[in-house]
Order: C-alpha cells, then sequence, then structure tokens
C-alpha cells in the first residue's frame, strides 16, 4: 500500500520552532522600515550583490572583487552555502575561463570557511545548470555547499516530511562570519542589525 501525505496543514502535526520567531519580526520590521518595494532583477543573487550595505540581514559572508558567498535563507543543512559571481549567466560555459576559475576559487574559500566552523562529515557541491536540472534562479548560476552529517536526514524527515535546521540563520552567519575573520579574509560585512 502506498503511502500518501496529507496535503499541508491537513491533519499534519505541527513542528514547533520557537526561535523562528525572532526571525519572522526582523524580517517584519525590515520590510517595514524598508519603504515601498523596489524592483527586482529576477536574481536575488544579483540584488545582494547590487546592494553592499544589506550584506548583513541578506547573510552574505564574505563579498569579494568579483562575487559572493552567501548563506542560502533556505538550507537543505545547516551552513549551506551559495557561491555566485557579480556577474549573471546561465551556463557555465557563459563565463570566460578566468570567471570560472574565479568562480571555483570562492568555492575554495567557502569550502574552508565551511569545513573550519561547522567540522562537517562531508560536504555536497554543486550547480545546477537550468531549471530542469534544479536551478531555483536558472539566470544565476551558483554553488551550492552543504555540509553533512551521519543522520543529517533522519527520521523525522522521512516519516514526519519535515527537514530539521536546529540553528538559526542569524546563529548560523555569524558563526561563519566568525570563522571568515580569523582567516583574514576581507569583505566580511557586519552583523545583520
Amino acid at each position: 500500500m502506498a503511502h500518501t501525505n496529507p496535503p499541508r496543514g491537513e491533519g499534519r502535526p505541527a513542528l514547533h520552532a520557537p526561535w523562528r520567531l525572532e526571525y519572522l519580526e526582523a524580517l517584519d520590521a525590515r520590510e517595514k522600515s524598508g519603504g515601498p518595494p523596489t524592483a527586482s532583477s529576477g536574481s536575488f543573487l544579483l540584488d545582494y550583490w547590487n546592494s553592499p550595505a544589506q550584506d548583513g540581514p541578506n547573510h552574505v559572508i564574505v563579498r569579494a572583487a568579483d562575487g559572493l558567498i552567501v548563506l542560502n535563507g533556505f538550507p537543505y543543512a545547516n551552513g549551506h552555502l551559495l557561491v555566485a559571481l557579480a556577474d549573471p549567466r546561465g551556463r557555465l560555459l557563459d563565463y570566460a575561463p578566468v570567471q570560472r576559475a574565479t568562480l571555483w576559487s570562492l568555492v575554495d574559500v567557502a569550502m574552508d570557511i565551511l569545513e573550519r566552523a561547522l567540522n562537517p562529515q562531508g560536504v555536497n557541491v554543486g550547480l545546477n545548470q537550468g531549471r530542469a536540472a534544479g536551478a531555483g534562479v536558472p539566470q544565476h548560476l551558483h554553488v551550492h555547499l552543504v555540509p553533512r552529517w551521519g543522520g543529517d536526514v533522519n527520521f523525522i524527515s522521512v516519516v514526519g516530511d519535515v527537514r530539521v535546521i536546529p540553528s538559526s540563520l542569524l546563529v548560523m552567519a555569524s558563526r561563519l562570519r566568525a570563522t571568515a575573520r580569523t582567516l583574514g579574509l576581507s569583505g566580511v560585512p557586519d552583523e545583520a542589525k
């Protein structure tokens, strides 16, 4: 007999995460104080690049000369980082060889930060080129670094159809930035206000 989950909200158990309230209230406060909405480029990564004053709230870990290392706002696991160049392109081969080298150099930096800050047992590294490959922002290629631990996908993921992220984005961003600073990296923003 096939197991099917009821639609969200209908007969599903609730997962209580009270630490999320601080995040939601801060998000609401930023929206209210930010004025009217502005036009988006269609790539939040490009929007982040064009808004260096918002690096703290946007969870930018490192702003380099040609790109960003950003904590994913919708992580698969604690510390899930995104690495993107400032120049949005949809395909890896749309970048010049020197740009590809820059991208992978930033991935090296992100990996060093992750390993030192979180000491994961493994890391998934990959990019999704095109929507059919799973790209959420297909017009702006980016590399995912997802730290992994034995048991990080456990019974609750299988039984409850829920992924548990045990640390808030603010705490994780602070931890990763602190590690970046100890590495002597420039372009590490101040903490979100």
